[in-house]
C-alpha cells in the first residue's frame, strides 16, 4: 500500500513474517552536497541545478518545500537559463498547467521541473533523469488546542529522501543530488511521523462510536491516537450533536451515512431542514476538493460555487470544476435532489458554514481591516484588498495557524441576524486588573466573541468572594499590603523554621501563602470588592492569627522583633528568609557596657552587629563584640573622635554609660 511504510514495525506488532518484493529498479547515483538553510534554499538549489545540467542530459526534477520557494527559484533559473523550460508543479497550479508538466516539451526543450511533495509518488514525469532534493518538506499539522492546521517546514526523512531519489530511476539509470552531507543523511529520521499523530480525528472517532467503541484504549493500535486529539474530536462531535454521553446520537448516525468529514455531513443534514440542500451539496463539494481558483481571485467561497454552477450550465468547459461537480453529484444522489444553478445568496452560504465550523465564526476587529477574531478566541487575517475584508462577520471555511494569527483561505459573509440562536448569555464575575475591582456583568457571546456586557446590579456575594480568592491566588502580592513589617514577620518565621527544622514552624513564603490563601485570609474577604478594600486589610495581624497562640508567644521569645540596647533604645532586628544571621544596626555610643554579642533563638543564634558612627555610617560588622572592644575599638576611636569631637569616646567602653546622643555639659 505504501513505498515508505515502516513494514518491519508493522510485522513485529502483528507478529507475522515480512516478505519483500523490490521489483525492477534502475540504479541511481547519489551525490551529496553542502547543507543549506531554508532562507538560502532557492539560491543554493539553483546552483546545484546548474551542476546537474552540466553533469548529464535529460530533464531535471527539483524538490522544494512549497510554492514560495518554487517561485523564488523559478525567478533565478529563468534569468540564468532563458532557453530552458522552467516548469513549476504544486497543488494550487491549474489542472492544465499540471498536465503539461508531465509530458515532453512540445518544442523539445530541456525541462527543469520545480515541484513540491506532489511529485514524490502520484505523478510520472516523462524524461526525468536527474533529481535535485532540497532536503525540506512541508507538512500540515493539526493543533487540537486551536482547532487549526499549522504548516511546518521540516527536514526530509530517510524514507522520503529514498522515494524522491527513486524518481530519477523510473525510466532508466539516473542521478540524485542531495543538498545535505552524507553525515547528515545518517542523522535523518528513518520514517515520516504517522498521520494519526498530526490530523483531525473527528471522522475516526465517529466511526468508532458507530461500532460502539467510546474509548480508543479498547483497541490495539500500531500507533495510538494522541489523547488531546481524541478529546478535541469528541468535543467537536458533541458540539455538532453527533455524540451524547459517550454514545452516538440519531443525528450522529445520520451524519455517519455521508462519506465525508462529520462537519460537512452535519452541514448537509442541517441544510435539509432549511431547504438549502442544493446550495449545501455545492458547498460541500467545494470544501471537499482542491480550490479551483487561484488566490488572486479572492477568498469568497461563493465565487467557487458560482463557478461550479456556470460549469454545469456550460456542459463542463472549465476542467478545474470537473472533480468538484462529480463530488456534488454524489452528494445530490445521497440526498435525492436535482442540481440548483440559480444565483447564490452569500449569507445562506455563511449560515451553512457557521453550522459546520461554529468555532470559525469571525468578527472584524475595529480599526484593523482584514483582521478577525474567531469564536474559538484565535485571530485570523486576510489581505486588506480582498472584498471580504470589509465584512463585519464571516464564516471561515479554511484557515491556517501562522505566527499566532491564522491566515484565511476561504470564507463567506455572514448575517448577524442568523447568529441569534448561537448567542449565549452568561453571568461573569471576575477580577478586573485595570479597574482594580471585582466586576459582575452579564456577557452576550458567540464562543469567545464578546457582543455586549451589562452590569449585574445584585451579584452573588459568594461569587464575588470566589473571584477575589482566584485573583489573589494569581497575583496577591500585587494587591495585598505586603509591606516591610509583613516581610520581616515572614522572615522571622522562616528563620525559626530554618534554625529549628523539627519544631513545626510553617512555611510562610509568599507564593505558598497565596497558594493556600483561602485557609488564612478567606474569612476576612467577605464584603470586599476593590483593591482599595484589600489594601486596608491588617495583613500582619491576620498572618499572626494564622499561628497558634503558643507559636505566637514562642516567635516573640525566640525571634523578637526588637531588642533593647544598653542606652534604653529599642531597635528592630532585620531578619532574612534564608535563616542567615539577623542584623542589628546601632550606633557605638548606645552599646557601651554590652560585653558580649546578644543571641536569640534560645541563645543559639548570635546577631550580626552593624556598628555605626554617630552619623549612622558603618564602622564595623562583627559577631564578636568582646573582641571589638578589646582591639578594634581603640583603632577606630581616633578617627571617630576627630570627626565627632562632641560625642563621648571613653577609654574604657566596658564601664562607660551608653547614651543616645551628645553628652550634656556639667
Amino acid at each position: 500500500m505504501s513505498a515508505t511504510l515502516d513494514s518491519r514495525k508493522l510485522a513485529e506488532t502483528l507478529q507475522i513474517p515480512l516478505l519483500e518484493s523490490v521489483g525492477r529498479q534502475y540504479p541511481v547515483d547519489l551525490r551529496y552536497c553542502e547543507g543549506t538553510d531554508l532562507y538560502a534554499l532557492p539560491s543554493a538549489i539553483s546552483s546545484v541545478i546548474g551542476d546537474a545540467l552540466a553533469g548529464g542530459d535529460g530533464d531535471i526534477l527539483a524538490f522544494l518545500p512549497g510554492q514560495g520557494e518554487i517561485k523564488k527559484t523559478e525567478k533565478i533559473l529563468r534569468t540564468r537559463y532563458p532557453d530552458l523550460a522552467i516548469l513549476p508543479l504544486y497543488g494550487q497550479l491549474p489542472f492544465g498547467r499540471q498536465q503539461a508538466v508531465l509530458l515532453p516539451h512540445p518544442e523539445g526543450k530541456r525541462k527543469i521541473v520545480l515541484a513540491t511533495a506532489i511529485a514524490e509518488t502520484s505523478l510520472t514525469i516523462e524524461g526525468i533523469r536527474t533529481v535535485v532534493d532540497g532536503g525540506f518538506m512541508r507538512s500540515s499539522r493539526y493543533n487540537p488546542n486551536s482547532g487549526l492546521n499549522r504548516l511546518e517546514t521540516l527536514p526530509v526523512t530517510q524514507d522520503t529522501a529514498t522515494q524522491r531519489a527513486g524518481r530519477a530511476g523510473r525510466l532508466g539509470p539516473g542521478s540524485c543530488y542531495r543538498l545535505w552531507t552524507r553525515a547528515t543523511q545518517d542523522k535523518l529520521l528513518p520514517f515520516r511521523e504517522p498521520e494519526i499523530l498530526q490530523t483531525d480525528l473527528a471522522s475516526l472517532v465517529l466511526e468508532l462510536h458507530k461500532w460502539g467503541i467510546s474509548d480508543h484504549r479498547e483497541l490495539d493500535w500500531i500507533t495510538p491516537p494522541p489523547q488531546g486529539h481524541w478529546e478535541e474530536a469528541v468535543s467537536t462531535l458533541e458540539h455538532l450533536g453527533a455524540l451524547d454521553s459517550g454514545k452516538i446520537t440519531p443525528h450522529g448516525k445520520a451524519i455517519h451515512a455521508f462519506p465525508c468529514h462529520p462537519r460537512i455531513a452535519h452541514l448537509l443534514v442541517f441544510s435539509q431542514e432549511l431547504k438549502l440542500a442544493g446550495l449545501a451539496t455545492d458547498l460541500a463539494a467545494v470544501l471537499e476538493e482542491k480550490d479551483p481558483l487561484p488566490p488572486d481571485k479572492g477568498l469568497d467561497i461563493n465565487l467557487r460555487i458560482e463557478g461550479l454552477r456556470r460549469f454545469r450550465q456550460s456542459n463542463g468547459k472549465k476542467q478545474e470544476f470537473r472533480k468538484i461537480e462529480k463530488a456534488a453529484q454524489s452528494f445530490r444522489q445521497l440526498i435525492g435532489i436535482e442540481p440548483v444553478n440559480g444565483p447564490v445568496d452569500p449569507y445562506q452560504t455563511g449560515l451553512l458554514l457557521a453550522q459546520a465550523f461554529p468555532e470559525r465564526i469571525a468578527f472584524a476587529k475595529p480599526g484593523n481591516p482584514g483582521l478577525f477574531q474567531l469564536a474559538n478566541g484565535k485571530m485570523a487575517r486576510m489581505e486588506r484588498r480582498d472584498e471580504l475584508s470589509r465584512e463585519s462577520w464571516l464564516a471561515i471555511a479554511q484557515v491556517n495557524e501562522r505566527d499566532r494569527t491564522g491566515k484565511i483561505f476561504l470564507a463567506s459573509p455572514l448575517s448577524p441576524t442568523d447568529l441569534r440562536p448561537m448567542v449565549k448569555v452568561r453571568p461573569k464575575i471576575y477580577w478586573d486588573s485595570q479597574e482594580e475591582a471585582v466586576q459582575a456583568v452579564e456577557e452576550w457571546k458567540i464562543g469567545q466573541i464578546l457582543l455586549q456586557k451589562k452590569p449585574i446590579h445584585s451579584p452573588d456575594p459568594e461569587a464575588i468572594w470566589q473571584a477575589l480568592l482566584e485573583a489573589l491566588c494569581q497575583s496577591g502580592e500585587k494587591w495585598l499590603p505586603f509591606d516591610e513589617t509583613v516581610v520581616q514577620w515572614q522572615n522571622r518565621i522562616l528563620s525559626l523554621r530554618a534554625w529549628n527544622p523539627d519544631a513545626g514552624w510553617p512555611d510562610v513564603r509568599t507564593d505558598l501563602l497565596l497558594a493556600r490563601i483561602e485557609t488564612w485570609l478567606g474569612p476576612y474577604l467577605h464584603g470586599l470588592r476593590t483593591a482599595s478594600d484589600l489594601k486596608k486589610l491588617r495583613l500582619l495581624e491576620i498572618l499572626q492569627q494564622s499561628l497558634s497562640y503558643s507559636q505566637q508567644s514562642e516567635a516573640d521569645k525566640r525571634a523578637p522583633e526588637r531588642i533593647q540596647l544598653p542606652s534604653g533604645s529599642w531597635v528592630r532586628i532585620r531578619y532574612f528568609s534564608s535563616g542567615e544571621p539577623p542584623v542589628l544596626a546601632a550606633r557605638l555610643q548606645e552599646l557601651f557596657g554590652w560585653k558580649r554579642t546578644p543571641r536569640i533563638n534560645g541563645g543559639s543564634v548570635p546577631l550580626l552587629l552593624h556598628l555605626l558612627s554617630p552619623g549612622y555610617k558603618p564602622v564595623q560588622v562583627t559577631q564578636d563584640l568582646e573582641n571589638f572592644w578589646n582591639h578594634t575599638y581603640h583603632e577606630v576611636k581616633k578617627e571617630l573622635k576627630r570627626r565627632y569631637p562632641k560625642h563621648l569616646w571613653p577609654e574604657n567602653p566596658w564601664e562607660a554609660e551608653a547614651i543616645t546622643g551628645v553628652p550634656r555639659r556639667k
